[in-house]
């Protein structure tokens, strides 16, 4: 794998992965503090309509720029880039202002076709506010992307990952303290204390924002430096700049918004379609631990796609640009490889561990175990989705995403409702995975014709990759099984007890078949062979 593809995706994945587990972390004390499933869908009646705004209102920008930076980057014409990013700062800020006040005025309505009739403990006014509170982030979001995106497309990645712990750090502190002291010093709300918690995204956003311009201070005299080695021979308008990147960056705010949109068709029909399989009194709860505590867990494994992607982008299109198809089908195929060989084993290690796990970082509840049980291999989908939308953008093709995506959300509007009736909670589930799996073939259909991408490579070690799964996972069954007649899953410490266990062992089994096969050496780098012959490990 080329050196900036590694060092890009692990600076990346890092700052992701330490993102998302302390996002994942906090949930333990905010889950207490505000009582359970049904308060923490409140938090997510507010959270996901803000998931989609906030990807419109930064059109995609991390990756849109970094894909324009990076291609003008490398036929030398830097001025360009730099260009954008001054302009660029404007538009952004005033997108930021324009989709805040949107959002704020659309409130009421938003909380209207959330609930629609269904009787809940919450009003419209409930999650209008909580509605009202998370749009501030707005405000300051849209310009902090496209710094992020304009380091990326320098191949910078350090900026981004750092920027994106501390708005966590920042968040997270704000949320917990503020709901801490409206329910136990104040006495107030559930209603005002989650509108505090959603308002923290504001505060991680100027954290964010901070750091960013402390990185673009310290890095401008080098970045300066690239300016005196600009060709000059391209002289690109204002006008035709940004006609380039709201091309590149429609598709990305597609991809960006995937989630939150497929969770967003969950808002609007799950608890009617509940309430018309006379699961009404659940519903409520339900929606909480599907697209609330369980989602949380669930997209952890994915954080190493979303880095994949980010990183991916800028490499594919230099590469792409330059007409370098060796260069490029190796990123291609040392990211996909890497990426199922990570993914799959962390996603099926979840699904068998799901009642632990979910007594571990939240409370015991048999429900909550069966839903993450069916939820956690979604995680492979929606990992393949990213990347493959990635690499669409790479090589521009990102109209075949608005394609595959668009497809997709159809086929999750078209069954979800009756799968909901017949299957109840896991019903969404299944619609969901339905509609990725149909993107995903889509975009694996498109990257064969037009990049004319050999799949023979992956497909055998996808396979092989497969095998060391049912390796694996075979021996946790039995001693998660094993481990039940002694421990419980009501305890956390006995919770956290089979974890441990059940995860080394699973951990030990697929290293050593990956080290002992060499596809890990092969994957990683040589550093790996030296830890083979240490522990005395020879490949077949």
């Amino acid at each position: 794998m080329s050196s900036k593809l590694i060092r890009g995706t692990f600076i990346l994945t890092l700052g992701t992965i330490l993102s998302k587990v302390l996002g994942l972390l906090y949930v333990i004390p905010f889950y207490a503090i505000i009582g359970g499933e049904g308060p923490y869908a409140l938090y997510n009646f507010g959270y996901v309509p803000y998931t989609i705004f906030i990807s419109i209102a930064t059109a995609g920008v991390p990756l849109a720029v970094s894909k324009y930076i990076a291609k003008y980057n490398a036929l030398e014409e830097y001025e360009v880039g730099r260009r954008l990013f001054r302009s660029g700062m404007l538009v952004m800020t005033a997108t930021g202002v324009i989709s805040f006040l949107i959002m704020y005025a659309l409130a009421t309505p938003l909380a209207e076709l959330v609930l629609r009739g269904v009787k809940t403990t919450y009003s419209i006014a409930d999650v209008a506010k909580v509605i009202k509170a998370v749009s501030f982030a707005l405000l300051v979001i849209p310009l902090m992307s496209l710094i992020r995106g304009f380091f990326q497309g320098h191949q910078s990645m350090g900026p981004s990952a750092v920027s994106t712990v501390i708005e966590q750090l920042a968040r997270i502190i704000f949320l917990l303290a503020g709901s801490f002291i409206v329910v136990f010093i104040l006495k107030g709300s559930i209603v005002t204390a989650i509108s505090i918690a959603t308002f923290g995204a504001f505060i991680g956003g100027i954290a964010s924002l901070i750091v960013l311009l402390v990185y673009w201070k310290k890095r401008k005299r080098g970045l300066d430096e690239l300016l005196q080695h600009d060709k000059g021979t391209l002289h690109i308008s204002l006008k035709d700049m940004y006609k380039e990147i709201i091309v590149y960056a429609f598709p990305f705010v597609l991809v960006g918004i995937a989630n939150p949109l497929y969770q967003f068709i969950d808002q609007a029909t799950f608890m009617t379609a509940m309430e018309q399989a006379g699961k009404a009194a659940e519903s409520l709860i339900a929606l909480g631990t599907l697209n609330g505590t369980t989602h949380k867990l669930v997209i952890i494994p994915v954080s190493l796609a979303t880095a994949f992607a980010m990183t991916l982008v800028p490499l594919v299109t230099e590469a792409f640009v330059n007409e370098d198809r060796k260069v490029m089908f190796r990123q291609l195929d040392q990211t996909i490889q890497v990426l199922l060989f990570i993914t799959v084993p962390a996603a099926l290690g979840m699904s068998i561990l799901a009642e632990p796990i979910y007594s571990a970082f939240f409370t015991y509840n048999p429900f909550g175990g069966e839903v993450l049980r069916a939820y956690a291999p979604v995680a492979i989908l929606f990992a393949l989705y990213s990347v493959t939308a990635a690499i669409l953008q790479g090589i521009n093709e990102q109209r075949f995403t608005i394609l595959s995506l668009l497809t997709g959300i159809l086929i999750k509007l078209t069954f979800n409702t009756s799968f909901i009736k017949a299957f109840g909670t896991e019903g969404a589930i299944y619609a969901t995975s339905l509609g990725y799996t149909v993107s995903i073939i889509i975009n694996l259909f498109v990257i064969r014709s037009f990049a004319r991408y050999p799949f023979k490579l992956i497909f055998r070690r996808s396979l092989l990759i497969i095998i060391f799964n049912v390796f694996m996972v075979v021996p946790v069954y039995f001693a998660y099984e094993g481990l039940s007649y002694f421990l419980t899953t009501e305890s956390r410490f006995q919770s956290i007890l089979i974890i441990i266990i059940c995860a080394s062992i699973g951990g030990v089994i697929y290293g050593y078949l990956g080290l002992k096969s060499g596809l890990a050496d092969r994957l990683f780098g040589e550093k790996l062979k030296k830890v083979k012959r240490k522990l005395g490990i020879n490949s077949i």
